[in-house]
């Protein structure tokens, strides 16, 4: 029998004032507040503070995944109304997307798009729906010309030039994402050059987040709840890095969610694997870590399997009396939000 605690989705439920959901974000990338939690204690500082809560030779892995302008809004041959968010491409002219609409057409209907495009409905799964375009040149490029930047859905204004540079990191680098690994969205080029200047190391991973992370959990049974799956890619020398860091006692640093999801799907009874693989790890209180030590975060919506993954990693106790204090403490939350740098809880290191 699993010696798991049983935990339900309305355990991860908690009333949030609608003004805490940044809207914007901070003036300056940096510029936010952070979070510090270790078990019970709570530290409030500033996210330029991070430098001093990381050691010489400690190792910081960050997801270097691109945004692509991935939103599309569009119409049925009927006229009614359709908005598109990419999911994966999957050939040069095919692409899964999730599709929000008041009738979602069926297989083989056809859609109407910007820029005189077509797209035609190849199959349908739940939110989802694999299409063929109809377009001059690549999926990519015409995303590039005609999709919108894919803010979420909590953010109630529509995108501008300015979300553009801001909800995507400043060391983004493999185009694939549809939406932002938001923790790094807080550093900027002064922040890293002191990290490495205090001998940090970095290091890189590639996650490319899908519109599977919009997705709720609806049901109360976590069992029954199916994880989209995300392709990621871990370098050899990202392994090499924490091989190091374990080696000579140091911490390995998460930042965000995506990025340890990575690291805890390649990790094996052998170590950490370099390469590229699927994941559809869910990972909810009970799991055993082998990876990562410490993991920098935002804050999460509620009932969402994010805020699972914390819990799961700090503690259940320790993230609910974390989250009652920036609540308290008027933190802002979400993607535009503020930071947590979050310890490992004891009981959730592996064997």
């Amino acid at each position: 029998m699993s010696d798991r605690p049983s935990y339900r989705l309305s355990d991860f439920d908690y009333e949030l004032p609608a003004e805490l959901i940044a809207q914007q974000p901070a003036a300056d990338r940096a510029g936010s507040r952070l979070m510090h939690v270790a078990g019970p204690r709570i530290d409030d500082g500033r996210f330029t503070g991070l430098p001093e809560l990381l050691a010489p030779g400690d190792v910081i892995v960050f997801n270097d995944t691109r945004v692509i302008r991935s939103r599309l809004h569009g119409r049925r041959e009927t006229g009614g109304k359709v908005e598109l968010l990419l999911e994966r491409i999957v050939a040069a002219d095919e692409a899964w997307m999730q599709l929000s609409a008041s009738h979602p057409p069926k297989a083989g209907g056809r859609l109407g798009l910007p820029g005189d495009a077509t797209a035609v409905v190849l199959e349908r799964d739940g939110r989802f729906v694999r299409l063929r375009f109809g377009i001059e040149g690549s999926l990519e490029g015409y995303l590039e010309r005609f999709g919108e930047v894919p803010l979420p859905p909590y953010i109630t204004r529509d995108a501008t030039d300015a979300d553009s540079e801001r909800y995507q990191t400043v060391y983004a680098r493999h185009c694939g994402a549809v939406a932002a690994p938001t923790a790094g969205l807080h550093f900027d080029e002064t922040l890293l050059e002191r990290l490495r200047s205090g001998g940090v190391v970095f290091a890189f991973v590639t996650l490319h987040v899908g519109a599977g992370t919009f997705q709720p959990v609806d049901s109360e049974d976590l069992s029954q709840h199916r994880m989209h799956s995300e392709r990621f890619s871990i370098p050899p020398a990202t392994v090499a890095a924490i091989h190091r860091a374990r080696a000579s006692g140091r911490s390995v640093v998460a930042v965000g969610t995506t990025t340890l999801r990575a690291l805890e799907s390649a990790a094996s009874g052998d170590g950490l694997c370099p390469g590229d693989a699927e994941t559809t790890l869910f990972v909810t209180p009970g799991y055993r870590f082998s990876v990562v030590d410490r993991l920098l975060t935002n804050f999460h919506l509620p009932r969402s399997t994010l805020l699972m993954l914390v819990s799961a990693f700090a503690g259940f106790a320790h993230i609910r009396r974390a989250y009652a204090h920036a609540i308290q403490e008027r933190y802002r939350f979400f993607s535009y939000g503020d930071a947590m740098l979050l310890e490992r809880d004891p009981a959730a290191a592996g064997s």
